[in-house]
């Protein structure tokens, strides 16, 4: 997750918490096969030019395997406590959309040039040396909000990321981006959907990859989940009791 303090709904705000894309370079220089990418980056912490830059710099640096993981941001007391600026959510939504523009201008066959837009002004969108994975870093638009969320993953976005709260609400949701995807002429299939599955895994197995099947019958190829316990015991607990059964869904 794209957080510096924890979050207060869970633990106690000043718990240990590591800043994302560092995590994620030190990660990629262990690992040979994994996507690396954050659930979801906020959009108030980056200056665009740079997040699109920081972000091919994984990429580069893990061999193609860095994801954009791009969300409106939320939590207000890290963003006060830290020196963030707190706009309007409706502006979080305009400056979201031209983060995604600028990332798509960077990550382009021909980057360069400038940008000018309401809330970013750019003289040089120079991004050398250029993103391996092709077209560009997957982009993944986390949250489920049905005018702005769903309508920007239909515009922009290679995949969409809801919060697999219900088979049904899950099911409107991709309903609702079916619309969006109609109204900008894309082809809904073209979208990679996965879901965050709130259900903690191993309190009760059976009723997540219940869940999970049922996502998959709507067409959810992808699914995330949390630790509700210590990191190295749930990640056992996940390999021992969940990946072999997930496997055969």
């Amino acid at each position: 997750m794209d957080h510096y303090f924890q979050m207060e709904q869970y633990a106690p705000a000043d718990e240990p918490m590591l800043e994302g894309y560092t995590t994620l370079g030190y990660v990629a220089a262990l690992t040979q096969k994994m996507t690396l990418g954050l659930l979801v980056t906020g959009v108030m912490y980056r200056h665009p030019g740079l997040l699109a830059k920081i972000v091919t710099t994984l990429d580069v640096l893990s061999g193609g395997r860095a994801r954009l993981g791009i969300g409106a941001s939320w939590y207000e007391r890290e963003q006060r406590g830290l020196g963030v600026p707190v706009v309007p959510v409706a502006e979080r939504f305009e400056r979201l959309e031209e983060t995604l523009q600028i990332c798509l201008q960077m990550w382009g066959t021909q980057p360069g040039g400038e940008f000018k837009g309401k809330h970013y002004q750019l003289t040089e969108l120079i991004n050398s040396p250029a993103a391996i994975s092709t077209p560009h870093p997957m982009i993944m638009i986390g949250g489920g909000g049905e005018k702005k969320t769903l309508r920007l993953v239909a515009k922009y976005a290679d995949a969409c990321n809801l919060f697999g709260t219900s088979p049904d609400d899950v099911a409107h949701k991709l309903d609702v981006l079916r619309e969006h995807c109609t109204a900008e002429g894309r082809d809904y299939d073209s979208i990679v959907k996965t879901a965050l599955v709130t259900r903690p895994p191993l309190t009760d197995p059976d009723a997540w990859l219940a869940d999970v099947e049922a996502f998959k019958a709507l067409g959810i190829t992808e699914v995330m989940t949390m630790p509700d316990r210590n990191p190295v015991e749930f990640t056992n607990g996940l390999a021992e009791k969940i990946l072999p059964r997930l496997a055969s869904i």
